[in-house]
């Protein structure tokens, strides 16, 4: 039996992995990374490959859908590891990976750390309890505009509650989506105004986890114009009415 690491990895640097997460990582043969899901600063697992003395092997998506690579190093070696942005259990992947491994024989262990999933509420200054599921907007492609994100929006928002909007990102690229963008388009496929109505504000965040943190707020018309910097960028649709500390917290965040 082999124990498979999961181990997160934040959301700036190679410096923002843990002391345990280095202790275990230099006792690990085995050092695997996937980067779909976002990305650290350039260079990052590069730096941290020199730091530990052992390559770490690089999966793309659909590496790491199959489970092939890490079922067969788990066959190989004792302890494997693998290295994920953010939190690691934040992805249906890494779960589905994780009871993979269970079936195969092996246990596995977890090394948690920073999400944008509660990151981004913790830098605006929103309630965390008051969000509701997350979505996602992708690359507009010819022939595919989906609007399912925007059914997330108006479940929210019925309910009250915040949601964290997530953009799409093309490692391999790297391309990015930005918020100007995902502004435009959540705009544009609203029609009907519903997931978000006239006068409703949101958020946007930048770099959040990094040295150059930053976030905006106010209407999506006067947003969307704004250069927000390099990315990775987030937005936040607020479900109604912010709480009083909420409402004080994001003012600082306003467009001057």
């Amino acid at each position: 039996m082999a124990e498979l690491w999961f181990v997160g990895l934040g959301l700036g640097s190679e410096r923002d992995l843990s002391g345990r997460a280095r202790e275990v990582l230099e006792r690990t043969p085995v050092i695997l990374a996937e980067e779909y899901t976002s990305l650290l600063a350039p260079g990052s697992l590069d730096r941290l490959s020199g730091e530990l003395g052992r390559p770490i092997q690089r999966l793309s998506r659909e590496e790491l859908e199959s489970e092939r690579p890490v079922l067969e190093a788990l066959a190989r070696s004792p302890r494997v590891a693998l290295l994920v942005v953010g939190d690691p259990f934040a992805a249906t992947t890494h779960t589905a990976l994780r009871v993979a491994a269970e079936r195969a024989g092996h246990a596995w262990r977890y090394l948690p750390n920073a999400s944008i999933l509660t990151a981004a509420a913790s830098f605006l200054g929103l309630m965390h309890y008051r969000f509701g599921r997350t979505v996602s907007i992708p690359f507009p492609a010819p022939g595919f505009a989906p609007t399912s994100f925007l059914d997330g929006l108006r479940e929210n928002r019925a309910r009250g509650l915040h949601t964290l909007v997530l953009l799409d990102l093309r490692p391999t690229g790297p391309a990015f989506l930005t918020a100007g963008e995902a502004i435009g388009i959540l705009r544009a496929r609203d029609a009907p105004r519903t997931a978000l109505p006239p006068g409703a504000e949101l958020a946007v965040v930048a770099r959040i986890g990094t040295d150059t943190p930053a976030a905006w707020y106010g209407l999506p018309e006067r947003l969307v114009g704004i250069d927000f910097g390099p990315p990775l960028h987030a937005l936040v649709v607020p479900g109604g009415e912010l709480h009083e500390v909420e409402a004080a917290a994001v003012a600082r965040f306003r467009p001057v």
